[in-house]
């Protein structure tokens, strides 16, 4: 299976030295940051790392399509393949995978709570176990010359001490991982569902922000309930990064600024029309090939937020954009329903 993928996707260049600019980047979220997601964010911000959704190794070496989880659109680079898993050779072999797909960086995930990851020991669960982890960095980092970063909690259950974290930072660093993406709560793995596990935990920053004093030579990034520019800001007074998730989602609009305040360069679009007709001609693209407009469409419903027009361009999209025969002209009448609705305002 390992061949067939390979002579699949062919082979790419060698990226031995990481130029990877982490200042702000999208979670990779289940369901959420698919391709056609990022193609969209690329609308509104040129800079920001985007994620995958997390493609566990069996997927991706013994799947009946394993493929499709490493296409992407030329344009959505710099684009991180994030994985779950805890076999090492497994893990080797996917990171390899995704260097020749052409990611500018391949990703463990340690952070995810759920019942089904833990049970294939997958995600938040490993940090119980440190030496699991730092074999899988090791076996990952010598099958790939990509960056090899690490995604993770400051604890699980019952952990609550900032020294939990510290410990495991020091330990996964000995194996020359530099950098480290930290959710800042700790995660529950039994008793709470994955949304909860978003939500009750606690968050604790400083934690996050203790972690770079103490280790000023890795790149920490923090991730866990941030939503504004401000709060990105604040944030990068004390770490490398920040990583935004669920609000890069249902507000995407906040990309559009991205560019001129971390990266000092100018913003793409003047407003959201613009970003949606660009978006139109992948949408085009994507509907030649047999998508459905809404598994288009739900990434977009919230390029309105908070704006006048925008409880009825959703409304409009979700009562009429789910039809099987549904066309772009749904989009489009939704957008002129946003426009009117301003003219009148």
């Amino acid at each position: 299976m390992l061949n067939e993928i390979t002579s699949i996707i062919g082979s790419k260049p060698l990226n031995s030295k990481d130029t990877v600019n982490r200042r702000f980047s999208v979670a990779p979220m289940l369901d959420w940051t698919t391709s056609d997601y990022r193609v969209f964010a690329r609308t509104l911000s040129k800079n920001t790392l985007l994620y995958t959704e997390m493609v566990t190794t069996g997927a991706l070496l013994y799947g009946n399509n394993p493929e499709r989880f490493l296409h992407y659109d030329e344009c959505e680079h710099p684009i991180a393949l994030q994985l779950g898993g805890s076999n090492p050779v497994d893990l080797s072999k996917c990171a390899k995978l995704a260097e020749q797909a052409g990611f500018d960086e391949v990703n463990l995930n340690v952070g995810c709570p759920s019942d089904r990851v833990q049970n294939s020991m997958i995600g938040a669960c490993l940090m119980e176990h440190p030496d699991k982890v730092k074999d899988a960095m090791r076996a990952m980092q010598d099958a790939c010359s990509i960056p090899v970063t690490i995604k993770h909690r400051i604890g699980i259950d019952d952990q609550e001490e900032y020294s939990v974290v510290r410990d495991f930072v020091g330990d996964i660093a000995t194996t020359g991982t530099n950098t480290f993406i930290v959710h800042a709560r700790k995660a529950i793995l039994q008793g709470l569902s994955p949304k909860e596990n978003r939500e009750v935990p606690p968050l604790k920053y400083d934690y996050v922000h203790q972690l770079k004093r103490d280790f000023p030579d890795l790149e920490i990034i923090i991730n866990g309930g941030i939503k504004t520019i401000a709060e990105c800001q604040e944030q990068l007074t004390h770490v490398d990064g920040v990583m935004v998730g669920r609000e890069a989602y249902h507000n995407p609009w906040i990309l559009s600024q991205i560019d001129e305040q971390f990266f000092g360069g100018q913003a793409l679009v003047a407003n959201r029309f613009e970003a949606l007709e660009k978006f139109v001609l992948h949408m085009e693209g994507r509907m030649a090939e047999g998508a459905r407009l809404s598994h288009l469409t739900r990434h977009i419903l919230g390029i309105f937020q908070g704006e006048p027009g925008g409880k009825q361009f959703r409304r409009y999209l979700s009562e009429k954009g789910h039809k099987i025969d549904a066309k772009i002209d749904v989009l489009l009448e939704a957008i002129e329903l946003v426009k009117n609705h301003q003219r009148k305002g």
